[in-house]
């Protein structure tokens, strides 16, 4: 199927063990990528009961076909497993040039379970793979480890993916943050990640998937871009970011207001992007 390579690679962090599974296209028609894919492993190898923390937890790393696809806002990654926040299969996205590393690295998504017996990042490049010690770099703040990680690879194009302290200590809500300024924010993956005694996930590829009409994608890419560019609504974004939903959710009932007891909040006027603009 085109925009996958058709290889998902398992990793067993207790017996330092990687497999790579060829599933079948129906597979991937039937789970697309992203959450979907995630679930499908954890409904497939998880007991409901597994608790967040535990080695049997798993840790999925999916992409979507379109990942490494020339258009822009498309650079996306989903973490899932059982969320320590909520205890409940739970997914997370990321943004950022980690997600189509990992594809230009021949992989369409990471499965990962079990626990190191010492801290550890995992190292893929070009469909090479191994499981590198971090013990020097564990308890290290995210920045400190990604360049540590980048010196001792000798490349600072690497994408990491990794925790900081947060994570290492279980802290429930932890994310996995990559470029330091693109983050799996939801759910506590960070926290799983640390559980498992894994620090980051570091990856370089140079191998391209093979599109479906390349040259449309980058027609429609090109008709995207100058829509985004010239488009008042998107300005209107570009200037406030997110916090204009607040006065559009507010009157529709979707604010998460006393913990969503309620789904509007009065003063939101002072919550509006355009209001801290101003100051």
């Amino acid at each position: 199927m085109k925009g996958y390579w058709g290889k998902i690679l398992h990793i067993d962090l207790a017996d330092e063990k990687f497999t790579v599974e060829e599933p079948e296209e129906a597979f991937y028609r039937k789970y697309i990528g992203g959450a979907c894919m995630g679930a499908f492993y954890l409904m497939k190898y998880m007991d409901a009961a597994v608790d967040p923390y535990a080695p049997e937890n798993l840790l999925v790393f999916s992409l979507s076909s379109m990942t490494g696809a020339p258009i822009s806002g498309n650079a996306r990654h989903c973490v899932t497993s059982k969320s320590p926040l909520t205890g409940t299969i739970a997914s997370s996205e990321g943004g950022g040039y980690w997600a189509p590393e990992l594809k230009f690295s021949g992989y369409d998504a990471l499965v990962i379970k079990g626990k190191a017996k010492n801290p550890v990042y995992v190292w893929i490049h070009n469909g090479e793979y191994e499981l590198r010690d971090a013990s020097s770099i564990w308890g290290s703040i995210t920045g400190e480890a990604q360049d540590a990680i980048r010196k001792e690879l000798g490349d600072n194009k690497v994408r990491v993916a990794l925790i900081g302290p947060a994570g290492e200590k279980l802290v429930r809500y932890a994310g996995i943050v990559n470029e330091l300024k693109h983050f799996n924010g939801r759910n506590g993956m960070g926290a799983v990640m640390g559980s498992k005694n894994l620090k980051a996930v570091a990856v370089r590829g140079t191998m391209k998937p093979e599109f479906h009409d390349l040259e449309t994608i980058r027609d429609m890419a090109k008709i995207a871009v100058d829509k985004v560019n010239n488009d008042e609504f998107f300005s209107l974004f570009k200037k406030h970011g997110t916090t204009l939903n607040v006065e559009w959710n507010s009157p529709a009932g979707g604010l998460p207001t006393k913990n969503w007891t309620a789904g509007t909040f009065e003063e939101q006027d002072k919550l509006r992007g355009k209001t801290y603009y101003k100051k």
